[in-house]
């Protein structure tokens, strides 16, 4: 059984959304599958197979609050997170 990329599982608890740093959430996306193109501060991120289009901008260091709640919401809805979910 393959070990959880600590970033992924910090987003799905929930519990820390303001605390999430911008650059290891695009890791994230990218590991499962999210083209990312970036247009000035935004980053936006699409997935084949995925209706929705995830518009991110850094807040500092740290991803927006609000967009991790996004992005949490995306790969819930899509299963994304991987074979082993019980959540």
């Amino acid at each position: 059984m393959a070990k959880r990329d600590p970033v992924l599982v910090k987003v799905l608890s929930g519990a820390a959304d303001a605390n999430i740093s911008f650059d290891p959430l695009r890791r994230v996306l990218a590991s499962i599958g999210f083209q990312e193109r970036i247009r000035g501060s935004h980053h936006i991120f699409t997935k084949s197979g995925v209706e929705e289009i995830l518009n991110l901008q850094p807040k500092g260091r740290d991803a927006k609050a609000y967009q991790v709640k996004q992005v949490r919401a995306v790969i819930v809805k899509y299963r994304l997170a991987g074979a082993d979910d019980d959540e």
